[in-house]
């Protein structure tokens, strides 16, 4: 098998692989197979937020969230811009200070350092992914799965690939990419790397920002299916403003407002709650509508940007 840069891809300036394998993406079968283990020791895991508040100089980001999700929701938090979805995960992985009550799998995470909440179990991306670019795809799961190893074995030169990179590599569909620079893949193939190493350092909660910003149709539709299957195992948690990926993939969805949590349930109910509809979903909609027309949305009808 020969990799070879193709192009830019979806322009967003990163290079296509030409990968040989059918369709260029995830092994739908493999990665099946491969989560295909037991996964008891994930069925007690699930997030529970009661009472969440975050303050900054007096203003309030966060005021009284109250959330539950469970291994098998793949939840979607969505909002208006300053509605507090990122807040709320930075809150969760100790980035930022907050009261009230954050558990997961029995275990109090408010008030931890932020390694200490990766060692709950507790997993995080950003909107770009972090990712060691001169280094191989089999060298970053590799580094990511020795996070918890002392500084003299990881200098230790490995005889053998631990079960759980080559579990992830199958997982994310990056198998016949293990020796591959990260630098040159694709932008979405650099998200999935990114999920990759969470899963080798046992993530059992995902906290995912905005996964497929930026990423062509494909990547889209691959990535969705990728979360689908994590998330019927694990606990994954999404922050998106993509409307149409929400409604592919989204098992419930919490919308945000104002720091508080406006609506809950599944796609279709929150769509037809006229609140949603009021501060969200009609004003994200005429975003879009100005979009396709050529013309430029007035103040109000900004929702759907980037959450600062």
């Amino acid at each position: 098998m020969t990799t070879q840069p193709t192009g830019p891809a979806s322009g967003t300036g990163e290079t296509v692989l030409e990968t040989g394998v059918a369709g260029d993406g995830l092994d739908l079968e493999a990665a099946q197979s491969v989560l295909g283990v037991d996964d008891s020791r994930f069925r007690h895991d699930y997030l529970e937020v009661r009472g969440l508040r975050v303050e900054f100089d007096g203003f309030v980001a966060v005021q009284g969230v109250d959330l539950t999700v469970t291994a098998g929701d793949l939840r979607f938090l969505i909002g208006p811009n300053g509605a507090g979805k990122t807040t709320i995960v930075d809150a969760i992985t100790g980035l930022a200070k907050a009261s009230g009550s954050v558990q997961f799998g029995g275990v109090d995470l408010l008030g931890k350092k932020t390694h200490r909440v990766a060692r709950a179990g507790v997993g995080r991306t950003f909107q770009t992914a972090s990712v060691f670019e001169e280094l191989s795809v089999l060298q970053n799961l590799d580094i990511a799965a020795g996070a918890g190893r002392g500084p003299l074995t990881l200098l230790r030169r490995r005889t053998s690939t631990p079960e759980s990179v080559e579990q992830a590599l199958e997982t994310v569909g990056l198998a016949h990419l293990r020796d591959v620079q990260a630098g040159i893949l694709a932008h979405g193939q650099k998200q999935w790397l990114e999920i990759g190493m969470l899963l080798v350092q046992d993530a059992r909660l995902l906290l995912l920002d905005e996964p497929v910003a930026g990423m062509s149709q494909s990547e889209r539709e691959q990535t969705g299916e990728l979360l689908q299957r994590i998330g019927a195992q694990r606990t994954v948690v999404v922050v998106e403003h993509d409307m149409e990926f929400l409604r592919a993939f989204a098992s419930s969805v919490t919308v945000l407002h104002l720091g508080q949590v406006l609506a809950e349930g599944t796609y279709a109910e929150v769509q037809a709650d006229p609140r949603v509809q009021e501060v969200y979903l009609g004003s994200a909609g005429a975003t879009r509508g100005a979009r396709r027309r050529g013309t430029a949305p007035t103040s109000a009808t900004t929702t759907d940007e980037k959450e600062a």
